[in-house]
C-alpha cells in the first residue's frame, strides 16, 4: 500500500480549518507584495537624489508610502500567522484525538508492545513540538521564498549580469550547507531514539520508585536514569559539534551578496554598460535578497524533524484495527461463549494452540493452571482485547468479529487483579461502568458492592479524587470501587481475573462478598490460583502450555487429571500452613446464586 504524504495527513487533521492555511498563504503573498514596494521606492528616491531633485514633498510622500506599506505588510503577516495558528492547533488536536481513538481500536497487544512512556512522548511532547513548524512555515516560508524570487527577477530586468553575481557567495554558502547536511546525516534519528529512551527510563523510574526504595536499588536505578539523561544531552551536543563550523560558514557567506554584486557592478559601471542609478538599485535590492532565503532554509531542519515526528504518529494511526463492523447486523441468542480452534501469538511466538471450549449461559466457569499457561490470554481474547490469529470466538452463536466493538464490550464486565482507577472522583470512576448513570444509580451500585460505607468515610465522600491510578485508596478499596463499576455496567458476562490476588486479608472477605453480589444470575469466568475458591464451579478448565489439558467439575478432575490433582494437593498443603486464608473464598456456583 502506498504510504501517505505528510501534507495529506496535515490536511486531514486540519479538517474544516484547512481553508485557513490557504488564506494564510494568500495573505503572505500579499504581504510579499507590500514588502517589495519599499525597495522600489528607495531605489527611486536614490535615483531622484542623484538627478538633483530637491522637492521635499516628493520625498515625504515616498517615506509615508513606505511606512504605509510596512504597516500593511505587518498587518497581513499578523493575520496570516493567526490563521495558520488556528489551523495548526486544529491539526495538533486532530492528531491527539486520532491517536487516542486509535489506541482503543487496535489490539491490546499492539499497544503493550511499546512502553507507555513512548506513547506519552509521542502524544504530548512530539506532537506539541510540531506547532512552531506548522504554524510558521506556511506564512513565513512562503513570504521568505517569494520575496527574494520577485526581487531577483526585477534585478535581472535591470541587468542580468549583476543578478547572476548574487549567486557567487550563495554557491560558497551552499557548499558549506552540503557538507553540514552530510555530517548531520542520521543525527536527528539518533536524538529521537535517545529522547524516547530517556522518556521510557524516566517513566520506569517513577513508576518503580517504591520497589527501588524497598530493595535498596536507588543508586543503580538512578544511575540508569542519569546515563539516559546524559546520553540524551550528549547526542544533541555531538550533533552540534559536527555541524557548527559548517553552519557558521554558510550563515557568513550566503547573506554576503555584496561580495559578488559590488565588484561586478563597479566594473560594469566603469565600462559604461550599467547606469549608476540601476547599479544603486541593484545594490539595494541585493541587500535584501539572500537574508529571507537564509531564514526560509532555516526551516528545512524543522521540516525534516516534522516528517520524522509525523512518521511516529502515523505509524500508530496506520496499524491494523480490530476487525469489527460499525453496526449490529446479527443479534446474539443468549450469552453462550464458545472458542473453536483458537490460536494466538504474541509477536512471532504462538501461545495458544487450538483452544476449544464452551461456556454456558448462567454457569460458573474457572480457568486454572500454572503461571504463564495462557489463562489470562484466553480471558482477554473473550473480552475482545485482541483478535485471534486462527479459529473463532462466538457469543450467542455469533462470531464476535461480526459484532460492533461498542456493543460487545457492553456484554462483558472485566474485573482484573490490577484494575485501573483514573485521577477523578470516586463517583466518576464508578460511573465509567455506565456513562449515563444517575448519581443515585452510582450510589446504589456502591451499596450493592459493599463500598458505600468506606466511600462516605473519605474526605469528600463520593467527590473524593482518588489520585493517579487510584493511589489515594488502599488496594482493597480500589478493588471494591472497580467491582462497583462492573456492577453498574450490569453486563451478562463477568470475568474475574485473580480479583482478590492483591487484596489484604482484612478486606478480602469484603471483596469476595461484593463479587458474590456482582455475579448473581451472570455467566461467570474466574481465573484463580487458590483452587478452594472455585471448587464449586460448574466447569473447570485446566490450561497448560497454551492448551486445554482437561475440563470438568472439581471431583471429576481430581479423579482424571494428574496436573489438577497435584495443584490441588499443593494448594491444600499451603492452605493448612496459612492461618490467614479466608474460609469461603470467592462465592461461586450455587453460593453466588444464593448470596
Amino acid at each position: 500500500m502506498k504510504k501517505r504524504s505528510t501534507v495529506s495527513w496535515v490536511l486531514e487533521f486540519a479538517g474544516r480549518k484547512k481553508s485557513f492555511y490557504l488564506g494564510s498563504v494568500l495573505l503572505a503573498i500579499l504581504g510579499v507584495a507590500a514588502s517589495f514596494v519599499p525597495y522600489l521606492l528607495i531605489a527611486d528616491v536614490v535615483g531622484q537624489l542623484l538627478s538633483g531633485n530637491r522637492e521635499w514633498d516628493y520625498y515625504l510622500k515616498s517615506v509615508i508610502l513606505m511606512g504605509v506599506c510596512w504597516v500593511i505588510r505587518v498587518t497581513l503577516h499578523s493575520v496570516s500567522t493567526t490563521l495558520s495558528h488556528v489551523a495548526t492547533f486544529n491539526v495538533l488536536g486532530g492528531i491527539r484525538k486520532q491517536l487516542c481513538k486509535k489506541l482503543s481500536t487496535i489490539p491490546l497487544g499492539s499497544v503493550l508492545d511499546d512502553n507507555s512512556g513512548s506513547y506519552k512522548n509521542i502524544i504530548v511532547e512530539r506532537v506539541d513540538s510540531m506547532e512552531t513548524t506548522l504554524a510558521h512555515i506556511v506564512p513565513e516560508f512562503t513570504s521568505n521564498i517569494l520575496l527574494p524570487i520577485v526581487m531577483f527577477i526585477y534585478i535581472l530586468t535591470l541587468d542580468w549580469r549583476v543578478g547572476l553575481s548574487n549567486f557567487i557567495p550563495a554557491i560558497i554558502g551552499l557548499f558549506f550547507v552540503a557538507v553540514m547536511m552530510v555530517k548531520s546525516q542520521g543525527e536527528f534519528e539518533v536524538t529521537v531514539e535517545k529522547t524516547k529512551y530517556l522518556n521510557d527510563t524516566a517513566v520506569e523510574y517513577i513508576n518503580g520508585i517504591e520497589v527501588i526504595k524497598a530493595f535498596g536499588k536507588t543508586g543503580s536505578s538512578y544511575e540508569k536514569f542519569v546515563v539516559a539523561a546524559r546520553e540524551g544531552a550528549d547526542c544533541f551536543i555531538n550533533w552540534m559539534r559536527k555541524c557548527i563550523w559548517w553552519q557558521t560558514g554558510s550563515l557568513a557567506f550566503m547573506p554576503a551578496t555584496f561580495l559578488g554584486v559590488l565588484p561586478v557592478g563597479l566594473i560594469l559601471v566603469k565600462n559604461g554598460s550599467l547606469t549608476p542609478e540601476n547599479f544603486i538599485t541593484c545594490v539595494i535590492l541585493s541587500a535584501g535578497l539572500i537574508s529571507p532565503l537564509v531564514v526560509a532554509f532555516s526551516y528545512m531542519d524543522d521540516i525534516m524533524k516534522m516528517q520524522t515526528i509525523f512518521g511516529e504518529a502515523t505509524e500508530i494511526l496506520e496499524r491494523k484495527d480490530m476487525e469489527r463492523p460499525v453496526s449490529l447486523t446479527k443479534t446474539p441468542n443468549g450469552s453462550d461463549i464458545e472458542l473453536k480452534g483458537v490460536k494466538f501469538s504474541y509477536k512471532d511466538k504462538e501461545v495458544l494452540h487450538g483452544i476449544d471450549m464452551e461456556i454456558k449461559q448462567g454457569e460458573v466457569n474457572a480457568f486454572v493452571g500454572p503461571s504463564g499457561s495462557g489463562k489470562s490470554t484466553i480471558a482477554r481474547l473473550i473480552d475482545s482485547l485482541w483478535d485471534v490469529d486462527e479459529g473463532e470466538i462466538t457469543y450467542g452463536g455469533v462470531n464476535i468479529k461480526e459484532l460492533p466493538l461498542d456493543y460487545y464490550t457492553k456484554q462483558i464486565a472485566y474485573v482484573a487483579q490490577d484494575n485501573y482507577l483514573f485521577d477523578m472522583t470516586v463517583m466518576e470512576n464508578i460511573r465509567l461502568g455506565k456513562p449515563n448513570a444517575t448519581d443515585e444509580e452510582v450510589v446504589n451500585a456502591a451499596k450493592a458492592s459493599g463500598c458505600h460505607e468506606f466511600i462516605l468515610g473519605l474526605e469528600n465522600g463520593y467527590d473524593t479524587v482518588v489520585g493517579g491510578a487510584g493511589g489515594h485508596l488502599s488496594g482493597g478499596e480500589r478493588q471494591r470501587v472497580s467491582i462497583a463499576r462492573a456492577m453498574l455496567k450490569n453486563a451478562p458476562v463477568v470475568i474475574l481475573d485473580e480479583a482478590t490476588a492483591y487484596t489484604d486479608p482484612e478486606n478480602e472477605a469484603l471483596v469476595q462478598e461484593s463479587v458474590a453480589k456482582l455475579v448473581q444470575g451472570k455467566t461467570l469466568i474466574v481465573i484463580a490460583h487458590r483452587l478452594s475458591t472455585i471448587q464449586d464451579a460448574d466447569k473447570i478448565f485446566v490450561v497448560n502450555d497454551g492448551c486445554i489439558a482437561a475440563s470438568g467439575t472439581h471431583a471429576e478432575l481430581l479423579r482424571s487429571n494428574v496436573l489438577y490433582r497435584k495443584m490441588w494437593e499443593a494448594h491444600t498443603m499451603a492452605k493448612d500452613d496459612d492461618s490467614l486464608e479466608p474460609a469461603n473464598g470467592i462465592a461461586t456456583g450455587k453460593e453466588a446464586a444464593n448470596a
